[in-house]
């Protein structure tokens, strides 16, 4: 395949040059810095240094504008995984939301009934951090403290005692 040469037009220059400047997307505004400094007359390892990128990267940042033009450069195309978990996500928030649980292994066990996926408690709280759902912090409800024997005797408490 032969070298690719960049070379914008006027208008390209121009929207380049916006993009730059504009608080866009922190990853566009990085692939118009390499576009234009590949334009002003840079090596591609020279773009890839400047820009913070390895040469690969650039490589294919210049297969996009050359596939599709400033529209292909601006695509970003990238899907994470996805949980199994995920086509489960109404029924677990159901489950949850009808009946909280009290420990993150209770967690994990309902939604393993639920759903038939066995996960880890660390898996399991990012899941439900991603439904929204929240732990709240339970604590003892505060009672008087119960009369002792010591407490109803007429005798003065042991603390009170001369020595």
């Amino acid at each position: 395949m032969a070298w690719f040469r960049v070379n914008l037009t006027k208008d390209e220059q121009q929207i380049v040059k916006e993009e730059q400047e504009l608080p866009a997307e922190r990853h566009v505004r990085r692939k118009m810095l390499v576009l234009w400094s590949l334009h002003c007359g840079l090596k591609r390892e020279q773009a890839a240094k400047l820009a913070g990128v390895g040469l690969a990267t650039v490589e294919r940042y210049v297969a996009a504008y050359r596939d599709g033009g400033l529209a292909g450069l601006r695509q970003w195309n990238v899907q994470g995984p996805v949980s199994d978990l995920a086509a489960f996500r109404d029924t677990i928030r159901e489950s949850f939301e009808r009946q909280p649980v009290s420990t993150i292994t209770e967690a994990c066990v309902r939604i393993e009934q639920l759903t038939g996926c066995k996960r880890g408690q660390t898996q399991v709280r990012q899941f439900l951090k991603g439904l929204g759902l929240k732990w709240q912090r339970i604590r003892a409800v505060p009672v008087p403290p119960k009369k002792t024997w010591q407490s109803t005797s007429p005798t003065r408490p042991s603390f009170m005692t001369a020595n």
